[in-house]
């Protein structure tokens, strides 16, 4: 157990915000495999403010395991400072800042990574929203624009200044996306100068990389994203070996096929079927992975129109 401000958050392990990926349903199956902390998909400052529907769909926690994080990006401190507001009205636990996405449709905004270009502006983001709200603000970075430059140094320095509770980093640059690896060793230099709890994230891909991250880094947490695709086993396996040291047998075809129509069943209760099984078709290839006869059914999965082609696909 840890603390992100005064919340408590029962494990070492955090799922990451993930575009088109990190809904309530996806956050539910999380949960249910022992993930201490889970976020929302970042939510727009404008489309709150503006009470836009998919907006506030996305920020719909109803019936969901607390804690929980929102993510929240945009470039205006007083329009960030409103969107947090609501959200903590909706019943956030956690406002987290996204100053990392790199992205292109974020990033010509000047949200997201490109923020890291602008300290200043990023001090005014952080002080605002963290005066607007009564529950704990974090802000999600990377390592800067480029490989060339550190920002993430100066950054922390200045989130912590302006009242962030925790950070989270991601060592990769906004140039390289997700290519190459991420340098742990940026990890490590940041929780040097840090008072506050550092998560680290990127390239966590089995328990036992979970557990090298923080005993190479002295990361306070480790952040989940795309090793978790098709695999929320994971958050399983790791938090269990930073509990007690014990590794996890990997979970079984039939257990891989069972969470993956469960997955399909909460998307399609909050979704409705025909927006939950296209949403679905990539998920269900991702739980396939390294099954035998995956790429034929991969084809299947991806012409599947309903619920019942997907389970009947599924059962063969």
């Amino acid at each position: 157990m840890f603390l992100i401000g005064d919340v408590e958050i029962t494990n070492q392990v955090i799922a990451a915000p993930m575009a088109g990926v990190s809904d309530r349903a996806f956050r539910m199956i999380a949960k249910s495999f022992g993930c201490g902390l889970v976020f929302t998909e970042m939510i727009s400052d404008m489309g709150l403010v503006f009470g836009q529907a998919r907006t506030l769909h996305i920020a719909d926690t109803t019936a969901e395991k607390r804690p929980i994080a929102f993510q929240i990006f945009g470039s205006k401190p007083e329009s960030m400072a409103q969107a947090a507001v609501c959200l903590e009205k909706m019943g956030a636990d956690i406002i987290d800042i996204n100053m990392g996405c790199p992205t292109p449709k974020i990033i010509k905004n000047g949200e997201g990574a490109a923020l890291m270009l602008d300290i200043p502006r990023c001090r005014q983001i952080i002080r605002r929203v963290a005066e607007a709200v009564r529950i704990p603000v974090t802000v999600k970075m990377r390592t800067g624009w480029d490989d060339g430059h550190t920002a993430c140094l100066e950054l922390a320095l200045v989130a912590q200044e302006e009242g962030a509770q925790a950070i989270t980093l991601h060592p990769r640059s906004r140039m390289q996306f997700f290519s190459g690896h991420s340098d742990w060793d940026m990890i490590r230099e940041v929780k040097k100068i840090l008072k506050i709890p550092l998560i680290g994230n990127g390239d966590i891909n089995s328990g036992a990389d979970a557990l090298r991250m923080i005993r190479e880094t002295s990361c306070d947490a480790v952040m989940i994203g795309r090793g978790a695709l098709g695999n929320p086993f994971l958050f399983r396996e790791a938090a269990e070996i930073l509990a007690t040291g014990t590794v996890l047998p990997p979970p079984t075809f039939a257990e891989r096929i069972e969470t993956a129509r469960e997955h399909l069943e909460l998307a399609i209760k909050f979704k409705g079927e025909g927006v939950a099984v296209r949403e679905m078709r990539k998920h269900i290839s991702w739980y396939l992975k390294g099954i035998p006869g995956a790429a034929k059914i991969r084809v299947q999965i991806n012409q599947a129109s309903t619920r019942a082609e997907m389970l009947a696909i599924m059962r063969t």
